[in-house]
């Protein structure tokens, strides 16, 4: 299947993740060409969620095709209609069923038939027993027909290697039906001996600039919420932008980053004073909701909140601990105005939260004399 293709439904207020592809639905004498969609939970959509046992029963009553006919009539909604003409067809029912029970294992990082292969022969490798032979030649025939060649994800050697040791010295190889000889198998070993190499001195590398992923654990700093006020040990909520730590800028002094920014985001002396003076920082916003934006805001506000957020910690030292106490961690900013700023799941851009990363790499810069 298209695996790459992700897509979702929600059940329950539960997220469940799918993929898709496309298939042919026979309905009413007309082939529809349509997305066959694989959840997690192992619900299937053909025109309607169905169980994977219904979903069999699908593909052997012809609702969702498997077969073509020339002359058959198609339909693409809302792209066109045409009748099939020299139909090229290669894959049953029991294939497809075997395709889409493989993409609800992806889906629940479980291996799936060619993974259990790859198992199976790494099982043979360390114990070549015709006991072992036997699990690997099953596990290998497990695999949908149409997907026996790639198994490996070797381009160059397809399945050959795998092939070769499911079924051993005097055995003819499916497809070509050529006779495995020993040294045949012996190359097979070797292969495998090979693969396992690479593989271990990969997963022993290390970039040479440093790990690609964070070793802390991910931060997320939560709104705060008035009239609550401030937990007595805020912790790294003080990171937020309106925690009350003022700061100066072009000689003018703020009680909060947030004060700053929706101050700066108005031309108007009038409303950014009133900004400015507000008892909150939900109560600056508010005020900032009267007046206009100054030209260019919106591409500029990025630039704007990191030089607030460098003064921020620049001019309270004991703030600047705190974030650079968050090593590589991933930080995610709750703010419930703006999917600009907030991290939000999978839809929001977290831009507060990328800005925090991005000072706390240069107060590292600096305490490591690295700013040159």
């Amino acid at each position: 299947m298209a695996g790459s293709q992700r897509t979702f439904r929600h059940a329950d207020g539960e997220r469940i993740p799918g993929t898709w592809r496309h298939v042919f639905i026979h309905n009413g004498g007309t082939y529809f060409l349509s997305d066959l969609i694989v959840y997690a939970d192992g619900l299937i959509d053909c025109w309607g969620l169905v169980t994977l046992d219904q979903f069999a029963e699908k593909l052997r009553s012809g609702w969702v095709a498997t077969t073509l006919e020339e002359g058959a009539r198609a339909s693409a909604h809302h792209v066109g209609a045409w009748t099939f003409g020299e139909v090229q067809w290669s894959t049953t029912p029991e294939e497809l069923l075997g395709e889409v029970r493989d993409e609800i294992d992806r889906l629940n990082d479980r291996p799936d038939s060619a993974g259990r292969c790859r198992a199976a022969a790494a099982e043979f490798c360390a114990d070549p027993s015709e006991e072992r032979r036997a699990a690997l030649r099953e596990a290998y025939l497990a695999i949908p027909r149409h997907l026996r060649r790639y198994a490996l994800g070797d381009m160059d050697r397809k399945d050959w290697p795998l092939k070769v040791l499911a079924f051993g010295p005097g055995a003819p190889l499916p497809g070509d039906g050529s006779i495995v000889t020993d040294e045949m198998h012996r190359k097979a070993l070797e292969y495998f001996a090979e693969r396992d190499l690479a593989r271990n001195r990969a997963a022993a590398r290390r970039p040479v600039d440093g790990a690609d992923v964070a070793h802390a654990p991910a931060v997320e700093l939560n709104q705060v919420f008035y009239p609550n006020g401030w937990p007595a040990d805020p912790g790294p909520l003080v990171l937020r932008n309106e925690y009350p730590a003022p700061i100066e800028i072009d000689g003018a002094v703020y009680p909060t980053v947030s004060h700053a920014y929706w101050a700066l985001s108005t031309l108007d002396d009038r409303h950014r004073e009133a900004i400015r003076t507000a008892d909150t920082p939900y109560a600056a916003q508010r005020a900032a909701g009267d007046a206009t934006r100054r030209a260019g805001w919106e591409q500029a506000r990025a630039a704007v909140m990191a030089r607030l957020l460098r003064a921020k910690f620049a001019q309270h030292p004991g703030l600047a601990q705190v974030l650079t106490r968050t090593g590589d961690a991933t930080v995610l900013y709750t703010d419930g105005d703006s999917r600009y700023w907030d991290w939000h799941g999978e839809v929001g851009r977290n831009w507060m939260g990328r800005l925090l990363e991005l000072v706390r790499a240069e107060l590292a810069a600096q305490q490591h004399g690295l700013t040159g």
